[in-house]
């Protein structure tokens, strides 16, 4: 019996060897030998019987990247049984055959008293049903047809899986790859069509995932189905019918798997980075990723989700509002924030758990610290939400004596109109602008007249005055009279800083067509003219929006509303700091103003060599200035000057409130230093003293005391569109075509190069990106 035994162990041994050599593609064989006690038919037991079970090899198998689950490269080609006969002469007898199930890994059936410790679970489901029910067309999962790695933010997307945690592109690198994942290289076209065929999502969850065609029964058999190996983390392909052998003639540009969840989880990266990117640059990126070009709508629900992912949900944003409330008034004491609310009513009854956002008040103590040291001017205007809820975000701007622009009051309101923009500026005056004679820039919106005229809004002559934006004029008037030469006219005539200035452009604008300036004529000087303000403007001629946009307030208007007010917040402290810490270093220096008035002193410093000052008292106090040429052959001019009272005929010293050229003159001619004659504002301790105050570092949100109110909710008419292109709520007008003295921009990804048609965002008809 031993002798036959060790016979038995020889025959296997030669079987094992010859298959390795018939069957080179197959990796190194383990070979398991286990003793085991044979029962015979008359009852007895043999302890010599060996038994042997050849089980793949399963060692060193190189893994495929992916950035969702580990995705390996099969052991072997898929066969149709993982058992074959081999006699002793190295002839197979059974020759591989393709069948209709073919698992991408291959496992031998459990030897007899081998332990199932050596092999996958046990909970695994391997049995491929025999009939897929039909499902309606509806998106079950997010399945997408891969063409690349998608990478995916943590945290959200775990299950069900999609086909963009297996890099199917990586597993056709070459023909053994191709026959070992199912997709032949005869087969090529087949695992292509998850690119360029439609199907559906037949089931999906965290343990098996199969889609196939949407002509699936109506002459096409295209399927996949994937399988999880729990115990080695692993997806496998278990069953492959392709390719597609439907009709379709022509490939659609959209796909319908490539839906909105997918995209999101795509662009993650891009709106994590910038919650400001233009739909059309996700939009692009994504066609050129997947070889399919989403609408706009989807791209744009996509990045609402990304949004809510990142920032927090938005109709659950609008219930932190009372607590972002109690906890920055915390941080910060003396912070000003008045929510209000409407009541909800459900069946006519007012349902007091729940209550509508309304508007939203806010600005905190350095702010108002720093308005005392600003110009005593500041900037309204409003700007439009872009989330999944509309609204107007209306912010008041100052101006420091360097002319950087400053935020200083917010608020979130459900539009420009009477009662939102007096419930702003009341709150404005009240808590950040109580000075007397301030200057308010705004456009001619009739919410804002009313606003301001208001007897008890604090806002009438002489308390405070008003001065339109000039760009906003500008607009108006190209709505009526077409031309930018008629528009620039106009504006020249606005900048004008003289009335001798004025008439002339006036004239010019009179002699092109009367009726523009009758148009203009019906608007009150002082309110759009910059030599009639009586130098309230500082020189400074529109709101400033844009720039404070850019500069602060760039990306908020895409977050939900509490991420949108912790952002100003944020952004406010960053700056304070920053600003803050370049002018203590001015201050150590020694320099006395600031830098923006140095190089305008130093402008005019130059101008000035080439006058004539003649003094008329003997208090040094006036003058006149006469312009010569440089060869002083002949007068250009003469201008009066009178340093007592800061004025000059020339309208810059008492526009700008810094000497103009001939004001340096007179003081040079004088042995008189300009310094007395600039404004405080301009002062460097000035500058300094807007950024003392810092803001406090956040206490966490765990710490904020609890709010015991009613639950804040979205009102549900600020909801945009839920069905095609999101409207845009802003009436483009001239004033929104590009200055033609910056440089040009893309329309896509907005950067200074290139054009849309060159852009490297831009996709391709292949479904890549032109460049690259």
């Amino acid at each position: 019996m031993h002798l036959l035994a060790l016979c038995w162990r020889s025959w296997v041994l030669k079987v094992m060897f010859l298959s390795r050599r018939q069957f080179p593609e197959v990796r190194t064989p383990e070979l398991l030998a286990k003793l085991v006690d044979v029962v015979s038919s008359s009852g007895g037991s043999n302890r010599n019987a060996t038994t042997i079970a050849a089980v793949a090899g399963s060692s060193s198998r190189p893994a495929v990247a992916s950035s969702s689950a580990p995705v390996y490269e099969p052991p072997m080609q898929p066969v149709a049984s993982p058992s074959f006969a081999v006699d002793l002469s190295g002839n197979v007898g059974d020759e591989v055959r393709y069948g209709e199930h073919i698992p991408t890994e291959v496992h031998c059936p459990t030897p007899a008293g081998v332990g199932d410790g050596l092999f996958d679970d046990p909970d695994d489901d391997d049995v491929e049903p025999d009939m897929i029910a039909d499902e309606s067309g509806d998106d079950v999962g997010t399945t997408v047809p891969t063409r690349a790695i998608g990478g995916s933010s943590s945290g959200t997307q775990q299950y069900p899986p999609h086909f963009s945690s297996l890099d199917l592109d990586a597993m056709r690198q070459d023909d053994n790859d191709l026959q070992a994942s199912g997709f032949g290289a005869r087969d090529t076209e087949g695992s292509a069509g998850m690119n360029e065929f439609q199907y559906k999502v037949v089931e999906s969850d965290y343990r098996r995932y199969v889609g196939k065609c949407s002509e699936f029964g109506n002459g096409c058999t295209w399927l996949i189905r994937l399988s999880l190996r729990q115990r080695k983390g692993i997806w496998e392909v278990k069953r492959y019918n392709g390719p597609h052998t439907c009709l379709a003639s022509s490939i659609s540009s959209d796909h319908r798997s490539l839906d909105y969840h997918v995209i999101s989880t795509f662009v993650m990266p891009m709106v994590r980075a910038d919650a400001g990117v233009n739909i059309k640059v996700l939009q692009n990126a994504t066609a050129a990723h997947f070889g399919f070009r989403p609408t706009y709508r989807r791209v744009w629900m996509a990045k609402q989700k990304a949004v809510a992912v990142i920032y927090g949900d938005w109709d659950e944003s609008y219930n932190e509002l009372p607590r972002w409330v109690l906890g920055v008034q915390l941080t910060m004491p003396g912070t000003v924030a008045v929510l209000r609310t409407c009541p909800v009513r459900v069946g006519g009854q007012v349902d007091d758990s729940q209550v509508y956002f309304h508007r939203l008040f806010w600005t905190f103590p350095p702010c108002i610290q720093a308005f005392r040291h600003c110009k005593p001017l500041v900037s309204i205007d409003g700007t439009h939400l872009y989330g999944k809820y509309g609204g107007t975000l209306l912010v008041a701007i100052a101006q420091d004596g360097n002319s950087n622009i400053l935020p200083v009051a917010f608020a979130l309101v459900e539009g420009e109109n009477a009662e939102s923009w007096s419930f702003f500026l009341s709150h404005l005056r009240e808590h950040v602008t109580p000075q007397l004679g301030l200057l308010v820039i705004s456009d001619r919106h009739n919410g804002i007249k009313a606003a301001l005229e208001a007897p008890d809004g604090g806002w009438l002559p002489p308390a405070a005055y008003r001065a339109f934006c000039i760009r906003h004029v500008a607009a108006n008037f190209a709505l009526t009279f077409k031309g930018k030469d008629a528009r620039r006219l106009l504006v020249n005539a606005a900048y004008a800083k003289t009335e001798v200035e004025f008439d002339y452009w006036f004239d010019i604008l009179r002699s092109e067509n009367p009726a523009m300036c009758d148009w203009a004529n019906r608007i009150e000087y002082s309110l759009w003219t910059q030599h009639c303000d009586e130098g309230r403007r500082f020189g400074h001629m529109t709101t400033n929006i844009s720039e404070c946009v850019n500069s602060i307030l760039k990306g908020v208007r895409n977050l939900p509303v509490c991420s949108l007010v912790k952002a100003t917040y944020g952004r406010l402290a960053e700056l304070f700091v920053r600003k803050g810490r370049e002018a203590e270093a001015q201050m150590g220096t020694g320099q006395q103003f600031s830098q923006y008035l140095v190089k305008c002193i130093e402008a005019n410093l130059r101008t000035a060599r080439h006058f004539t000052v003649t003094v008329y008292d003997r208090d040094n106090s006036e003058y006149t200035v006469a312009e010569t040429t440089p060869t002083g052959s002949f007068s250009l001019g003469t201008y009066r000057v009178s340093l007592g009272s800061k004025t000059c005929d020339c309208g810059y010293f008492q526009a700008l409130h810094f000497p103009c050229p001939h004001a340096l003159a007179c003081c040079a001619y004088s042995r008189l230093t300009w310094q007395p004659y600039v404004h405080e504002v301009y002062q460097l301790s000035s500058v300094f003293g807007v950024y003392q105050m810092g803001f406090a570092p956040p206490i966490p949100e765990g710490f904020w005391p609890p709010y015991a109110g009613p639950t804040v909710i979205p009102d549900p008419s600020m909801r945009r569109a839920r069905e095609g292109r999101p409207r845009s709520t802003r009436i483009r007008t001239n004033m929104d075509e590009a200055d033609p003295n910056r440089p040009k921009r893309c329309g896509l990804c907005r950067q200074p190069g290139h054009t849309r048609r060159s852009c490297p965002q831009a996709a391709g008809p292949s479904g890549t990106a032109r460049n690259q």
